[in-house]
């Protein structure tokens, strides 16, 4: 089980119930959004069309943005879906450019180097001011671990993996302390060597030395946030939030009662934020929803395994609304969050920033943005402490403490 001194609690008070997150990957999850997108097919990659997109969901209120990376069909698929950048990268360019969102990349934990995965995210919560987070990833696929030269993983072995990576991410984010960078020009002295720490980790497939290369993450440790049902549930604890979907959207209530009640009974201490999984397809300048999606359909079917709303502006308010909202005073809500995949990403998000988001926060039903503000906060989690602080600065901290007369 994860070592991790995670921190959670309530969120700060005034802020709504729950906050929401948008799937901005490629022209939209559907398959053939490509053909129903505004974007013109030279201008996918651009800086400029990545800019447009995250600041019109940052525009919207949206809490945080994800960015997919998994593997693309190489058969079928449109000129725009099978365009892609790097989730870590385009996270990063976002970073800069926005003030309120936080940037979440998926990024793969199986066929990926931990060292490289944990000091590219700690890199990304610098450039973001500290608003990244990690959406962990475990791929099955024969290509990817033909790539690197492996077999490829599955079953336990894949959730032994995926949780391996993880500890071995938060291990080195911990690795520097919060003070390791001095930079004494007296002595010459940039880093004190004391509070850099090796972390001496072995899994069942690699280890780990350490320190990072990288000083601790703004946040000191990333919100990482992964699929239910990828780990086992004595390793829950390593992560902040679930990612939870039903076969339909009349049925998330219940499966997110059924996760809460599981990770209860489980004992879990500190259990993780649970964030509905929901697809969308929304009425629109006059056409309905389901004249949308038989358009969409004809070209390319649709298969996916979250659950999908379909509907008006109007019915989707609902749905949320109950989903993040307590249903007596003293109870908590089905849900902490809502991921929303957007089926055309121009279409939807148009309505979700029109219709949907405003609506939402009038309600009082999301919690606040907070411009600057990091991602722990936007969770209502605290900044946790190096785990391998030194007994020496310990010591210190509490002569300082005691002296201040604190």
């Amino acid at each position: 089980m994860s070592t991790s001194p995670l921190s959670r609690g309530p969120r700060p008070a005034g802020q709504g119930a729950g906050v929401l997150v948008i799937e901005l990957d490629g022209a939209g999850v559907h398959p053939a959004a490509w053909r129903a997108t505004r974007t013109a097919p030279a201008s996918v990659l651009t800086p400029a069309r990545l800019r447009e997109v995250v600041l019109a969901a940052e525009s919207a209120g949206f809490h945080a943005a994800t960015f997919s990376d998994a593997p693309l069909a190489e058969e079928g698929a449109g000129p725009n879906s099978a365009a892609r950048l790097n989730a870590l990268q385009r996270a990063a360019f976002a970073g800069p450019i926005t003030r309120s969102i936080a940037l979440i990349p998926e990024v793969d934990t199986v066929y990926t180097e931990p060292f490289h995965v944990s000091t590219q995210l700690a890199s990304l919560d610098y450039v973001s001011g500290g608003r990244a987070g990690w959406l962990v990833a475990a791929s099955t696929s024969s290509a990817d671990a033909a790539a690197v030269g492996r077999e490829t993983v599955s079953g336990g072995h894949l959730a032994q993996e995926a949780t391996d990576a993880i500890e071995v991410s938060r291990r080195l984010w911990d690795s520097w302390e919060d003070d390791a960078v001095i930079r004494d020009v007296p002595t010459g002295r940039y880093l004190d060597v004391d509070k850099l720490h090796h972390i001496d980790f072995e899994g069942g497939t690699y280890s780990v030395k350490g320190p990072s290369i990288i000083p601790r993450p703004l946040q000191g440790q990333l919100p990482v946030l992964a699929p239910a049902g990828l780990l086992a549930p004595e390793e829950l604890a390593a992560v902040d939030g679930l990612l939870v979907s039903a076969p339909t959207a009349e049925l998330l209530a219940a499966e997110l009662a059924e996760t809460r009640e599981a990770l209860a009974a489980f004992g879990a201490a500190g259990a993780p934020a649970l964030i509905a999984e929901l697809d969308v397809v929304l009425d629109s300048r006059g056409q309905p929803a389901a004249e949308r999606l038989a358009a969409l359909d004809a070209h390319t079917p649709w298969a996916s395994p979250r659950a999908r709303f379909l509907g008006s502006a109007e019915e989707l308010i609902e749905l949320l609304a109950g989903l993040l909202s307590p249903a007596a005073t003293g109870k908590r809500a089905p849900a902490d969050g809502v991921r929303l995949h957007p089926a055309v990403l121009d279409t939807d998000l148009e309505e979700l920033s029109r219709l949907v988001l405003p609506e939402l926060r009038r309600r009082g039903v999301l919690a606040r943005t907070e411009r600057d503000g990091t991602f722990r906060d936007q969770l209502g989690l605290a900044r946790p402490r190096s785990r391998y602080i030194s007994a020496a600065s310990s010591a210190n901290s509490a002569t300082d403490a005691a002296t201040a007369g604190i």
